[in-house]
């Protein structure tokens, strides 16, 4: 799919990855990007249209649909995060709160648009996901689940939508440098680098884009001996 005069939705659009995808997609020569967020007055871009959108809210979900009947891309990026491991007193509340975001959300916004985008000729969907769909570690270990659970819906929407000649994208990255990551003493990539190659994947036609290269090493390893997934023996 190429940028030049779709019309986009960006989910979480107010800050971090979605921002920079507002921005990228202006400057690619998108024709209308709509900039979804919880309070539309935190959308501060110059040349986008706000949208007030909360991805756990049905009606919220149904009003942005009615109203961007003329989008040609679809962009899943808004996501939250809450550190903890699985069995921590707290994890079960936390990963329910997380899935309504991350798993449903995506689903809600799919289920919404898909006869949009068929409507526009085809179109896509961009679902931003995670080195964490393969990879678990007690620091994130509910999000991951969440992430796993959305590749595995991103992987199921390219079969029902291929009909209608929607492509679907999926976008797995390592630690990117936002507001989830302060305070992580870890290598990170800027919100800028993860979107070129999101949006780069996207206009190539490709299923699934890697942001980074321990992403790419993490994917590649999926089927090795100890799989990448598994804890590495203790030194």
């Amino acid at each position: 799919m190429k940028i030049q005069d779709s019309v986009v939705l960006v989910t979480g659009a107010n800050r971090g990855i979605g921002a920079a995808f507002a921005q990228a997609l202006l400057a690619r020569g998108a024709k209308k990007v709509y900039a979804g967020a919880r309070d539309p007055a935190s959308v501060s871009m110059v040349g986008v249209v706000p949208v007030q959108l909360d991805v756990t809210k049905e009606a919220d979900v149904a009003a942005v649909a009615a109203q961007c009947r003329d989008a040609t891309l679809v962009i899943n990026n808004a996501g939250i995060a809450r550190y903890g491991a699985f069995l921590t007193e707290q994890s079960m509340a936390e990963i329910r709160e997380q899935l309504e975001t991350n798993f449903f959300g995506v689903l809600r916004l799919s289920q919404a648009f898909a006869p949009v985008l068929a409507e526009n000729g085809g179109g896509a969907l961009l679902n931003v996901l995670s080195v964490a769909s393969w990879i678990n570690r007690p620091q994130l270990a509910g999000y991951g689940a969440t992430k796993s659970a959305a590749w595995a819906l991103t992987n199921g929407l390219r079969y029902e939508l291929q009909a209608q000649g929607t492509q679907v994208l999926g976008l797995h990255m390592g630690f990117v440098d936002t507001d989830l990551t302060n305070g992580l003493d870890v290598p990170k990539q800027t919100p800028r680098e993860v979107v070129k190659a999101a949006l780069d994947a996207l206009e190539n036609g490709e299923s699934e884009a890697m942001a980074d290269d321990l992403t790419r090493m993490v994917k590649g390893g999926l089927s090795l001996t100890p799989a990448s997934y598994m804890p590495q023996p203790q030194a």
